[in-house]
């Protein structure tokens, strides 16, 4: 393509000398002159076709470089994105743990709760338990008090004869009528 498009610009320069040679009569020593021209011309192009090519081999070179750059680049990056992939693999595991360690504290919190309202039951009973006990030790308590006081009342009437007493008091309290003395001893006693 460049060679094409050097050669395009040759023939639009000859054909331009030849037109201001036929236009303007050049002489021969011009003519020279020109031909030199066109050599210096025809060389100076040669050179700039030479780092053209120059520069289009760095060019190729720099598109190799780059198209290995890429490929580093992309491999890098499938590279990272497994070491990603990796790591998400761990994450998911790290969150199935936690879940997992959830699940026992669910568990063990159910147990607790469960222990607890088993306590709260035992202590209900255990409270009523200890209430029906205090209960019937008093019940027992108050009727074998009253048995024991009618027991000891009867055996003291048995043994000391205090059926008597009443009959003995009664007639105190007859002769204290007429014995002035007798009343105010009784009355001290609080008998009379």
């Amino acid at each position: 393509m460049r060679n094409g498009i050097l050669k395009s610009l040759i023939i639009l320069i000859f054909i331009m000398i030849g037109f201001v040679s036929i236009s303007y009569g050049m002489t021969p020593e011009e003519e020279k002159r020109l031909f030199q021209l066109l050599g210096e011309i025809k060389g100076e192009l040669v050179q700039v076709n030479r780092r053209i090519d120059d520069l289009n081999r760095r060019m190729n070179d720099l598109n190799r470089r780059i198209n290995d750059l890429n490929g580093r680049i992309d491999d890098l990056r499938e590279d990272m994105n497994a070491r990603f992939e990796q790591v998400d693999k761990r994450f998911e595991q790290v969150d199935k743990r936690f879940e997992q360690v959830d699940k026992r504290f669910e568990e063990t919190n159910k147990r607790i709760d469960e222990t607890n309202a088993n306590l709260r039951w035992l202590g209900l009973v255990m409270g009523g338990l200890v209430a029906a006990v205090i209960g019937i030790v008093v019940w027992d308590r108050r009727t074998a008090v009253r048995v024991a006081v009618k027991e000891a009342k009867r055996e003291m009437e048995e043994d000391y004869e205090l059926g008597l007493l009443p009959k003995i008091l009664g007639v105190l309290r007859e002769k204290a009528k007429s014995d002035r003395e007798l009343a105010a001893i009784l009355k001290n006693f609080g008998l009379l």
